[in-house]
């Protein structure tokens, strides 16, 4: 059963169906530009809210280590995902966190860049200019198999029920990360997708 994270969260009945069908971690988004937005009050209700053994993440882009741990001391959060140019060194300084960068893999992957964090686990998300992360669009994934990765691996960018059969085929993460490809509108899910998206990553087909 691969692991499901749901990022995106923005209400409490959102997080819950998550929780319900199954979500491993739910993901709260503090940058300020992304319509996910989420505010550090409004995340820490819904934090409340959560059933055990959900596990919060709060994702940044290039904040100041004070805000990152302002934010997470008031949300009550002990998972952060770093999804700008934050540094090796940057990262280093969270070490009584649990660590997940982010990086948006393009035409190429950079391993060599990537082995020089060092945290609990990398995310490859879909480069795309201006955007850090909620873009909807995919990459190749064959480039995971081209490069092993020792830490856990999250996949994400442009998952959704119809390609993620194919995308735990090809680059056999360790968990999956799922925002637009189970929502209604930005921030906003759609129980059925959810749903179908956790039927479609969990089918076994038969021999």
């Amino acid at each position: 059963m691969v692991r499901i994270k749901i990022c995106g969260i923005t209400n409490i009945d959102d997080a819950i169906k998550a929780a319900l069908y199954g979500a491993w971690a739910v993901g709260f988004v503090f940058h300020k530009k992304s319509p996910r937005y989420v505010s550090p009050s409004r995340a820490r209700k819904i934090i409340e809210a959560l059933p055990p053994f959900v596990t919060p993440v709060g994702v940044f882009v290039d904040l100041s280590e004070r805000a990152v741990r302002d934010i997470c001391s008031f949300a009550r959060i002990r998972t952060v995902q770093f999804h700008g140019q934050e540094t090796a060194v940057y990262c280093k300084r969270f070490s009584d966190f649990k660590i997940i960068k982010a990086f948006r893999i393009g035409d190429y992957f950079p391993a060599d860049e990537i082995k020089k964090y060092k945290v609990d686990a990398y995310l490859f998300d879909a480069f795309e200019k201006d955007h850090p992360g909620g873009t909807g669009k995919t990459f190749n994934w064959e480039l995971l198999k081209e490069h092993p990765i020792e830490k856990p691996v999250i996949l994400s960018g442009g998952l959704n029920p119809q390609n993620i059969q194919e995308a735990l085929a090809v680059a056999r993460p360790f968990a999956v990360d799922v925002s637009s490809g189970v929502e209604a509108s930005p921030g906003i899910k759609d129980p059925r997708l959810i749903r179908a998206f956790f039927d479609s990553a969990n089918f076994k087909k038969s021999e």
